[in-house]
């Protein structure tokens, strides 16, 4: 597969005279471009009545609608009464009028997917095949349609609607009169400005329409994705495509608009407390240049706009301020800091602003007299995220730290980091587990020590390895052996779970557990962790594709923190795999490959196994393949989406996580952790190696008498 996509559609019998088809349509129009503009020999024009009165007689006209999704295409009597007159054969969209039929209010479409739902509608599709067509604006039709081609309507499955369609539906491609006229009640023409997917289901759409339109003529399509992978399966790679991946990473998160300005930081705040959770992507371009120091967006949200932007997602996460700062710190380090100037000034001020700016710093957290002193918060304004101490997410942020400390040479993070593996490891149970969160609430209520004191178990390494992986590179640096004691304990005890005891019996639980693994071969080098550490990368690996994809593996649905839909109700309403059933060939680059390349990357050069190290190669040339490239949309080149189906060569999959869907970007997890690691790779070295000079066992004196000013009961003060 080239780079660009050509798509030729071969419509009936090719024949020497090429008969006319009439477009109503801008001279941008996808489907006009496609064709080939004005080298198509596809007659145009800007209004109906000109395109109509125009049309040869028993020829196609194609009513496209420019002033989607505001406006609806102004249509009257006058104008079908011509088309029947010439006897044209119709395709309208969008329709402010249809001889005989009421529509209902244009609504945009949230959950709703597009399904092929006749096999007697004359499509090359199967019936129940999935096509996304994102946040589409409709027209409900009131009216019965018999055997509409395409219908609208919430539907759970990966490729096709697993539970079949429900009853509530809406028409969204239809014949009437006789067959000769198709009815669009949303803009099909929208295909490549407003991303729809998958490519090639849609270039048959309109290859079903076409034929529909001006049977027994031939028309080819060329278009490409404006929003596609970097490179093709097949395409070679250039030398140096790591380096290269991980700039681009680098330069997207300066240019992504996801850096929070200063004329827009109040306004953010004021929708953070009020309970928005997003905000258009132009409204964050409007502001002055933003350098870090107010802190970095989650990322953007799964919804594609009619127009093909993203909404940004409002939460301003410490765990994704901390990873976006390593991704611009190790760039920097790895291509010499005058190089990328602008990037280490913005990962400082990120650090800065997590450690020491943030409004979480100035309340329980930042108090050693409370007892979530040293706590980094899931994130800031929103009360929600304001009280949250997830542990995974204190990990990632630590993990983070230390590396982007590593590579700018500094000790500044040192206190409020180790105040943070302190704080962390006190909240741990007496078996090494914390659970998934501990909030400021519960400990002003019971104190620091009921967590610490608890019998806490939680077989999931989702939220607990990540920890454990803190806790052994902590033990290694300063010597505290509850560090050691609880890590090893987890490990011992989830390990004996494995599979069917964890939680949920799936890749993102392998690939969180493979760091904490190869750390443990760092610290204590036997034969039984090496055998962990074996076991889980093989079960991992076993989903590895000779393209380097790692699939998603999902078995059973009944427990853990993601479910599958299991009715189409029940779409959208949880967080929830990218697969519906066993085979989806689908990867996951935000809960997944991302730390799964970090953690073989680790646990190669911690084993020496020739194995990991090849299956850590192939997967890197995977993810530099699959990298966001677009030059229409800057905002998302160099990023890396949610899910990429492995066998159509783009990003698709089952959209149904109530938050973080298929097309969502992430300014840190998963994405955040390819970059880092494809620096490191650049560079030769791991993050356990690079940071081993670390002095962090300096400070531990000073951390240690300001967490002894708490002694573990319940809050007795007022906060500060």
């Amino acid at each position: 597969m080239t780079r660009f996509l050509v798509f030729a559609v071969l419509l009936g019998a090719a024949v020497a005279a090429r008969a006319e088809l009439v477009l109503c349509a801008s001279a941008e129009n996808d489907l006009y471009v496609a064709l080939g503009g004005k080298g198509s020999g596809v007659a145009r024009y800007d209004r109906a009545a000109d395109a109509v009165a125009r049309a040869p007689a028993g020829s196609g006209l194609l009513v496209l609608a420019e002033g989607y999704p505001a406006r609806r295409t102004e249509l009257d009597d006058a104008f079908f009464a011509s088309a029947v007159g010439k006897q044209l054969r119709l395709y309208v969209e969008f329709p402010s009028f249809v001889p005989g039929m009421e529509f209902g209010e244009a609504r945009r479409a949230t959950w709703e997917r597009v399904v092929v739902a006749s096999a007697g509608a004359r499509t090359t599709l199967p019936v129940g095949r999935i096509l996304g067509a994102h946040a589409c604006t409709f027209l409900p039709v009131k009216e019965r349609v018999a055997e509409p081609t395409l219908v609208l309507s919430r539907v759970a499955g990966f490729d096709s609607a697993v539970f079949g369609l429900p009853k509530e539906t809406s028409p969204i491609l239809f014949a009437v009169h006789d067959g000769a006229w198709l009815i669009g009640t949303t803009k099909l023409s929208n295909f490549a400005t407003g991303r729809y997917a998958r490519a090639a289901d849609w270039t048959a759409v309109w290859a079903d329409i076409l034929a529909r339109v001006d049977p027994g003529q031939t028309h080819e399509l060329h278009w490409r994705p404006a929003v596609r992978a970097t490179y093709g399966p097949d395409d070679p790679l250039p030398k140096g495509v790591e380096g290269a991946a991980s700039r681009a990473a680098a330069e997207w998160l300066l240019n992504s608009g996801l850096l929070i300005p200063a004329k827009g930081e109040a306004e953010i705040h004021r929708l953070l407390a009020a309970g928005a959770e997003t905000i258009p992507w132009a409204a964050m371009k409007q502001g002055d240049a933003a350098d870090g120091s107010r802190g970095i967006l989650e990322g953007f949200a799964s919804q594609v706009l009619p127009d093909g932007s993203q909404p940004v997602r409002l939460p301003i996460r410490a765990d994704c301020n901390a990873e976006s700062a390593m991704v611009l710190a190790l760039e920097a380090w790895r291509g010499g800091p005058a190089s990328f100037e602008r990037g280490a000034d913005v990962a400082t001020n990120l650090l800065d602003y997590v450690y020491f700016n943030a409004p979480s710093r100035r309340g329980p957290r930042g108090d050693p007299a409370h007892p979530a002193f040293g706590l980094i918060a899931w994130g800031e304004v929103a009360p929600a995220w304001a009280v949250g101490n997830y542990g995974d997410d204190n990990a990632r942020a630590i993990l983070a730290t230390i590396a982007a400390s590593a590579a700018m040479g500094t000790d500044r993070y040192d206190k409020p980091v180790l105040r943070a593996l302190l704080a962390n490891l006190r909240t741990t149970g007496r078996l090494g587990f914390r659970g998934d969160r501990v909030d400021v609430p519960q400990l002003e209520k019971d104190g620091w020590r009921r967590f610490h004191d608890a019998q806490t178990v939680n077989y999931s390494p989702h939220f607990e390895s990540g920890l454990w992986a803190c806790y052994l590179w902590a033990f290694a640096r300063t010597g505290n052996a509850e560090f050691r004691d609880k890590a090893v304990s987890g490990i011992r005890m989830t390990m004996a779970q494995y599979p069917n005891g964890w939680r949920l019996n799936d890749q993102v639980q392998r690939s969180r557990m493979l760091l904490c693994l190869a750390w443990l071969v760092r610290v204590e080098d036997t034969a039984e962790h090496r055998q962990w550490l074996a076991r889980i990368a093989g079960d991992l690996l076993e989903s590895q594709q000779p393209s380097g994809a790692i699939r998603e593996r999902l078995e059973g649905v009944e427990h853990g923190h993601y479910r599958v839909p299991q009715s189409n109700e029940a779409y959208g309403t949880t967080e929830t795999p990218l697969l519906q059933q066993p085979g989806d060939p689908v990867t996951d680059q935000l809960y997944t490959t991302g730390f799964a390349l970090g953690a073989l990357h680790e646990a190669a050069a911690a084993t020496g196994d020739a194995k990991l190290k090849r299956a850590a190669d192939a997967l890197a040339a995977y993810l530099c393949r699959i990298q966001v490239k677009s030059d229409r949309w800057p905002e998302l080149n160099g990023a890396w989406f949610r899910a990429f189906d492995d066998r159509a060569w783009e990003c698709w999959a089952s959209n149904a996580d109530a938050g973080w869907g298929a097309w969502c970007v992430e300014a840190g997890w998963g994405p955040a952790w390819i970059a880092a690691t494809l620096a490191m790779r650049e560079k030769g070295t791991t993050l356990w190696e690079m940071t081993a000079r670390s002095r962090i066992a300096d400070a531990a004196a000073a951390v240690s008498a300001e967490m002894a000013r708490n002694d573990g009961g319940p809050w007795k003060g007022k906060r500060p």
